[in-house]
């Protein structure tokens, strides 16, 4: 499932969700009427579903449409794909995934599907009124606690949390979006948008390194963007004379940090590599570069190598291109 509704993923396209949603609905009905057709109705009701979803993963109706066209073609265990799918969109809780072992997907799969969509709505709207309308922000103090483990490598994931803390940052918290960001950027740093959306925001509160440090990872993404290259320019002008970038040690610690929480998902399929024959010529950095792309970790990857050839390391170059390259395909 997971690749059915992932794997040509585009930014949600309400429009073409509910169209295909709406064909699902009819292939459905077509079902119910006519016995001597139904699995083939079933079926095309399903295709139409997965196409939903694949335009629109955002929208709860487009997964409990699907959810019940499994359960209609009594597909226990596409019912289960189905959950899992969801539950990978909103950060892979250890929680979520849990309930899904030795469960009736076929009698409690939509039960499962709606008493979740209720408590962490897909929608940023619907998830920030649920957020609003507890005491003492119990709610933002339990989302920010998530935030802090969960799994954010799916680039829904990234898309979804993304739109629910551009409220928190609208509702005037910058020092928690600021702080919640960096999970999201860390596992997924190819997120350019939001890269160029937190350096503005540093740069709107006058803090210049941390600015810099964002522009100058989107022109690392983007070479042609220049906006590293123009915020020097607008900072040199308002200050009559020229600024100096931050320094080395600076660069390094911010990659550091962002390696870290990278590497703070702990995956059930890495693999671990042992070092054999170890002597005092191994790289180590280069062996621990090797093992994060062994294992497709390319996020701790790309800030690892990242911060090699920031210290002129040349050679780790080829990693930081393989590491780009898995950044943007997985």
């Amino acid at each position: 499932m997971g690749s059915d509704s992932g794997g040509e993923l585009q930014h949600p396209r309400r429009n073409l969700g509910n169209r295909y949603r709406s064909q699902a609905e009819k292939f459905v009905k077509l079902a119910r009427k006519d016995a001597t057709r139904s699995t083939d109705n079933l079926h095309w009701a399903e295709q139409n579903a997965l196409q939903a979803i694949l335009y629109d993963f955002t929208d709860e109706r487009n997964w409990q449409t699907l959810t019940h066209i499994k359960k209609m073609l009594g597909d226990g265990e596409g019912l289960g794909r189905v959950l899992d799918d969801v539950f990978t969109i909103l950060g892979r809780d250890p929680e979520n995934l849990q309930q899904l072992h030795g469960l009736d997907m076929l009698e409690f799969g939509i039960e499962l599907l709606a008493a979740t969509i209720a408590a962490d709505p897909l929608d940023a709207d619907l998830w920030w009124d649920l957020i609003q309308n507890s005491e003492n922000d119990k709610n933002l103090v339990d989302f920010s606690n998530r935030c802090r483990r969960l799994d954010f490598r799916d680039q829904r994931a990234n898309i979804i949390f993304g739109r629910r803390l551009e409220r928190v940052l609208k509702s005037g918290r910058d020092d928690l979006f600021i702080e919640l960001v960096q999970h999201l950027l860390a596992h997924r740093p190819g997120n350019h948008e939001l890269w160029l959306d937190l350096g503005r925001l540093h740069e709107g509160r006058k803090e210049w390194e941390q600015a810099w440090l964002c522009y100058d990872h989107v022109q690392q993404l983007i070479p042609h963007s220049e906006v590293r290259d123009a915020f020097r320019i607008r900072l040199t002008d308002r200050m009559d004379g020229e600024w100096s970038v931050p320094e080395l040690n600076t660069r390094n610690a911010f990659l550091q940090r962002m390696q870290e929480l990278a590497e703070s998902v702990v995956t059930e399929d890495a693999e671990t590599v042992e070092e054999e024959g170890e002597s005092e010529q191994v790289n180590k950095e280069e062996v621990e570069l090797i093992q994060l792309l062994n294992s497709q970790d390319y996020p701790a990857a790309f800030f690892l190598a990242r911060r090699l050839v920031a210290n002129g390391e040349e050679w780790a170059g080829i990693y930081l291109e393989q590491a780009r390259a898995g950044v943007g395909s997985d």
